[in-house]
């Protein structure tokens, strides 16, 4: 491609958008990402450069680790500062979890990091690959007086440009996969691109950006429901290592009030595990204590994930553990926003 500014950098690692069926069989497979380039000649009319890296083995999303997060970290980190922006093609399975690490292990931003994938393979007669790569890329070279006008990790999927740690799939059929549900976007695409800059994550410090590589994986989720056996709850605290237990409470963060329960719950906190509370409602926030359902998890000393989503949750668990911190500093940073995850 003919030089031009700003340069984005695509880091493709697998997904739909680059699959292609396996001979004979209905089974999708990933193929070369440079197919993906000669499908897309629209990408010649761009107003920007765009270069390209890929994950030497592709990956189905359902596949992704903490591994491949710290690799697409590193790549990023090599390659920041010779690109205005990056867009990273990902599977839509397990995209809002990468975008929530992403966010986290990605400090000081001050460049536009955008996932998008498809729901259909490029190839396809009605995919939605061309869209949704050709509108992440025009966003990731947004800039304002040669200063990008996105500054963080977002997640563009038809049309609209979502605050990737805010994010969650909510559709495996139609080409909406992904919702916000207590945030607002921050682009919506139309036959303008129109910037909600009231919503953009303000970083406005000269700290230098820098990267950081370790996550602890010592976590668990429970999603509560009516008539779970406790004994599920209370064989997950004896698992050896385990320092953290997500509990996906009902609607502002209510439990059962049952003796047990609560007991099982105790003993988990003298073992010195640490339980955040996060709702199972797409949306709304964690309210302990307003009803008396949630006011002995309270008494528990159970951190509240207020209006966090699970995906996010999960990733800024591991990423603070990877701190090592104290209990209290764990509580106090998991409580306040890091970068947009919660309000």
């Amino acid at each position: 491609m003919i030089s031009k500014n700003p340069a984005i950098l695509l880091i493709y690692t697998g997904g739909t958008i680059g699959m292609v069926k396996e001979y004979g069989t209905e089974i999708l497979k990933p193929f070369s990402f440079d197919n993906i380039l000669k499908n897309i000649p629209e990408l010649q009319q761009l107003t920007c450069s765009v270069a390209s890296v890929s994950f030497d083995n592709p990956i189905d999303s359902s596949d992704v680790s903490i591994a491949h997060w710290i690799e697409i970290v590193t790549i990023i980190e090599h390659h920041y500062k010779n690109y205005s922006g990056f867009v990273i093609l990902h599977g839509s399975d397990t995209m809002s979890y990468t975008a929530s690490a992403l966010s986290f292990l990605l400090k000081n931003l001050s460049k536009p990091v955008i996932l998008t994938g498809s729901q259909l393979p490029i190839g396809h007669l009605r995919t939605d690959a061309k869209e949704n790569l050709i509108t992440a890329i025009q966003i990731a070279a947004l800039e304002e007086n040669g200063v990008a006008i996105v500054k963080e990790v977002g997640l563009y999927f038809e049309y609209k440009l979502y605050r990737g740690n805010r994010t969650t799939k909510i559709s495996a059929a139609y080409f909406n996969a992904f919702h916000s549900f207590n945030y607002p976007e921050l682009v919506q695409s139309g036959v303008e691109l129109e910037i909600l800059r009231g919503n953009l994550w303000k970083n406005e410090g000269n700290t230098a950006f820098f990267a950081r590589k370790i996550m602890d994986n010592n976590v668990a989720t429970l999603k509560l429901f009516p008539g779970m056996n406790l004994s599920v709850l209370d064989n997950l605290i004896t698992i050896t290592g385990l320092k953290v237990l997500i509990l996906e409470t009902y609607g502002s963060g209510n439990a059962p009030a049952d003796t047990k329960f609560l007991k099982i719950l105790d003993s988990a906190r003298q073992k010195g595990i640490l339980i955040i509370n996060v709702t199972q409602c797409a949306g709304g926030s964690v309210k302990m204590g307003e009803y008396n359902s949630s006011s002995e998890l309270k008494k528990l000393q159970v951190i509240s994930g207020k209006d966090i989503t699970i995906e996010s949750a999960l990733c800024k668990t591991m990423y603070l553990l990877g701190l090592n911190l104290s209990a209290d500093a764990f509580r106090t940073q998991f409580e306040t926003s890091i970068c947009g995850e919660i309000s």
